[in-house]
């Protein structure tokens, strides 16, 4: 299904994008209980609080997906007023993660301290802080998936889709802590790249978006499915 492979595409450059990808090692330092040289002579990080905050943030996602899906529905009888306004959403935010637009209430950045005390349920109390937090900085991209979730037929539908784009952003995540010494190689090197990686999802978000207006999305999806039959499966 197309629209589940560009959801964790976005999830996976939103983990990249400037204001998530240097602030990894300080969450997981936050979240373990353990400073970064103590990670780094650790042969083996536990990552169940890891896991356990990416369920937070997930969590919070995939809320506002269903939220965003009923609100498509109440609008149904409008689906195609609702299909171009979605696909000239996405455009526009596009255009501002490209550089062209420059709208700068998204570029507002807004970070929660937390002073939780370290126990179960910390990690996905974090997450879910790390959610409300950073969404107006990832907002460009999580707001393009969200407006396509608007477009979907149910709300499962629609709870699929942001599970898939937090699995984009929880993946990467957890496999920084688990390697988290190859993590601060990989960071280092790959910083002079983030503006170029943000340019490449927001050209693939601009296609995304004509695609709506067109109603083409679902001929790609149907197309793709004809090259690669195991994507049904996720579908």
């Amino acid at each position: 299904m197309i629209e589940l492979l560009i959801a964790f595409g976005a999830g996976l450059i939103s983990f990249l994008s400037p204001c998530v990808l240097p602030l990894i090692p300080g969450y997981v330092s936050y979240i373990s209980g353990n400073s970064i040289n103590e990670l780094l002579d650790k042969k083996n990080v536990n990552l169940i609080p890891m896991v356990l905050f990416t369920i937070g943030f997930s969590i919070v996602f995939i809320i506002f997906g269903a939220a965003s899906t009923f609100l498509g529905q109440v609008l149904l009888q409008n689906s195609y007023e609702l299909r171009i306004a979605a696909g000239l959403i996405i455009i526009i935010l596009s255009l501002h993660i490209i550089g062209v637009l420059n709208i700068k209430f998204l570029n507002f950045e807004k970070r929660i301290q937390t002073n939780i005390n370290t126990n179960f349920y910390s990690p996905i109390l974090i997450g879910m802080a790390f959610a409300f937090g950073w969404t107006p900085c990832i907002g460009p991209i999580l707001g393009s998936i969200l407006v396509l979730a608007a477009t979907e037929e149910s709300i499962n539908k629609g709870i699929l889709l942001l599970t898939f784009y937090s699995l984009g952003l929880a993946i990467p995540f957890i496999l920084s802590g688990y390697l988290i010494q190859k993590f601060l190689i990989f960071s280092k090197n790959f910083r002079k790249n983030i503006s170029l990686v943000s340019k490449i999802g927001g050209i693939i978000l601009l296609i995304t978006g004509v695609l709506i207006i067109t109603n083409q999305l679902q001929a790609l999806g149907y197309y793709l499915l004809n090259i690669f039959p195991f994507l049904q499966n996720f579908g």
